[in-house]
């Protein structure tokens, strides 16, 4: 847990599509973005399974992985996560691990429980392969396992994968991830990009409840962050439209391409819906300089995570890059 302000800064990218711009176009801002992020010196860049929404691009989140960590040569790169009940472990595990022997030491395997997608979607995903609560423990058990060096008479071997102990995370929104990584001694990323609402409950009880494990002797901790900075507070909340249009879609059921920004959106909406929009930004970050640093200066303290993990969905691509340019300048007065 960090005391004063050590946190290190990562990204999450929901590799969006842009309401006039075409999948290859979003595929290569992304890594576009990667390269920027790691010339800033950011430690992590991970993108995020989802499924049959117009709007984000990064469904086969392993081949994003490995297009991301080939067009970049230090930053670790991986996912925040894979839905784990979309897939057999075994799948998982020859993925990443291959992965892992393509870009030694930089790759990161995120898991989730949810499905990342509607019902229907689900099922086709899934086959109508029910899940249960259980389920969940146990596939994680298996793909450590798969991961790890064969065991004496093991059946079963990933190939690739065996042996590449690719760092694994648990990603949730709730108590139950965070318990099951403080039970397994693994690191724990919250999922405050979208639902900040239980962020320091279910810190707390991680740490609380933390054993340490051969992968790690401490608690540690990521925290999704939305933050869109700009030179001025009024130039941030135009170019967060974009966020806020976005955020609404979902709330409706109404999921888009990501939208260009619109002057004084907020105060066209019912005081309903700029609620709901608060709600889910919760752990937002938006603004200037001044109040970026401010921002991100009291979630750190606040939450005591060791990594702020940046979700920044600016339309215009360049904007982007400036926008993660202002948060890596202060950061740097921040850690000094």
């Amino acid at each position: 847990m960090n005391d004063g302000f050590n946190a290190k800064l990562s990204m999450l990218d929901l590799v969006a599509v842009r309401e006039g711009g075409t999948v290859a176009d979003a595929l290569a801002i992304a890594l576009r973005t990667a390269q920027h992020v790691e010339a800033l010196g950011f430690g992590r860049y991970w993108v995020a399974e989802h499924h049959n929404m117009p709007g984000i691009a990064s469904s086969a989140t392993a081949v994003m992985v490995g297009h991301l960590a080939g067009g970049t040569r230090r930053i670790r790169v991986g996912s925040g996560g894979i839905m784990l009940p979309n897939h057999a472990p075994l799948v998982v595990a020859e993925a990443f691990g291959t992965l892992a022997e393509l870009y030694p030491g930089r790759i990161d395997l995120g898991l989730g429980r949810a499905p990342g997608t509607d019902q229907l979607t689900m099922r086709a995903l899934r086959r109508d392969r029910p899940e249960t609560e259980e389920d969940f423990p146990r596939e994680v058990a298996e793909l450590q396992r798969l991961l790890r060096e064969p065991e004496a008479g093991q059946r079963v071997v990933a190939m690739p994968g065996a042996g590449t102990n690719v760092p694994i995370w648990l990603l949730g929104s709730s108590l139950f991830s965070a318990r099951l990584a403080a039970e397994r001694g693994l690191p724990y990323a919250f999922a405050s990009h979208f639902a900040p609402r239980m962020l320091l409950q279910a810190l707390a009880l991680y740490r609380k409840e933390f054993r340490a494990s051969d992968v790690l002797s401490e608690p540690y901790v990521a925290i999704g962050v939305p933050m869109i900075a700009a030179p001025s507070d009024e130039e941030a909340q135009y170019l967060a439209s974009s966020t806020y249009q976005r955020v609404l879609g979902i709330l409706r059921g109404d999921r888009r391409r990501l939208q260009a920004p619109v002057d004084n959106y907020l105060a066209q909406l019912h005081p309903q819906e700029r609620d709901a929009i608060g709600d889910f930004l919760g752990a937002a970050v938006i603004g200037g300089p001044d109040t970026v640093r401010e921002g991100l200066q009291e979630l750190a303290q606040a939450t005591g995570a060791d990594e702020l993990m940046l979700v920044s969905d600016v339309f215009d691509p360049d904007l982007r890059l400036r926008s993660l340019s202002i948060a890596a300048e202060v950061h740097q007065l921040l850690a000094a």
